[in-house]
């Protein structure tokens, strides 16, 4: 048993290393994730809904794909690393895009654990929701980076 633990104390904080300041917003990601999930199926069960295995495992791809779009977010963060590094700029680029990305999952998701929570018929502080939300829209409105004039919708080739 203890050989297990210490495995898996060295295999977490090799991946917490190697994670930096993206660890935390991952690891909560990952934890919001499973709560959602868990209180949509509550909630699902209050709202006299029938729990259907392809709606579950849709939620599951959608999860998933919410990890996918750190995983750009971290593509894009090596992205700007290996240019500059190419360019000779002696600065560290630390994994900011991806953190941005996970930290506004982590806020949706805990709306929409609110949400599932309120269906099950738990009041919520009325304070709660108002905040998170707030939260969200500081994240969206820190990270808007606005589209030039005439470019929304255009596709790779600047084709509409």
């Amino acid at each position: 048993m203890e050989k297990i633990k210490a495995v898996m104390t060295a295999a977490l904080s090799a991946l917490m290393a190697r994670l930096g300041i993206l660890a935390v917003p991952v690891f909560l990601m990952v934890a919001c994730n499973i709560i959602d999930y868990a209180t949509g199926l509550a909630a699902a069960g209050c709202r006299s809904e029938k729990i259907e295995s392809y709606k579950g495992l849709r939620g599951i791809i959608r999860k998933i794909c919410m990890w996918l779009l750190v995983l750009v977010g971290s593509l894009i963060d090596i992205l700007i690393r290996y240019t500059v590094e190419c360019a000779g700029i002696g600065i560290s680029v630390p994994f900011l895009v991806a953190t941005v990305v996970a930290v506004w999952i982590v806020v949706n998701e805990m709306i929409s654990i609110l949400e599932n929570i309120t269906a099950t018929g738990v009041r919520m502080p009325p304070f709660l929701m108002p905040l998170v939300r707030r939260i969200r829209r500081q994240i969206e409105e820190t990270a808007d980076i606005a589209e030039p004039a005439g470019k929304e919708g255009d596709g790779e080739d600047g084709r509409k």
